[in-house]
């Protein structure tokens, strides 16, 4: 079963595009949550996540963190684990 992934980011955050360029080059789908005009919504991740920055990511509903989270979570091959056998199909994302 495919994992759902989601992304909360900003359209000035250059970790946010960073994180989502990884996400592209493993080729699976994502929900992008544009949250820059949204302090609602950031201020529910806040209180979720603890954290006040930009991206937050979500797989299958549990936090992992931000760009850097993703990113060393990719180096340790846990990312790949994580998402399995999820690719990308036209259109999603």
């Amino acid at each position: 079963m495919p994992v759902k992934i989601e992304i909360y980011f900003a359209t000035y955050c250059g970790h946010c595009h960073r994180a989502m360029r990884l996400l592209d080059q493993k080729q699976v789908p994502y929900e992008r949550i544009d949250v820059t005009h949204d302090p609602e919504r950031r201020a529910w991740l806040r209180d979720v996540t603890g954290r006040r920055t930009v991206p937050q990511i979500f797989i299958d509903g549990r936090s992992i963190g931000g760009s850097d989270d993703l990113h060393a979570l990719d180096a340790s091959g846990q990312l790949d684990e994580m998402i399995g056998e999820t690719k990308l199909s036209e259109g999603n994302h």
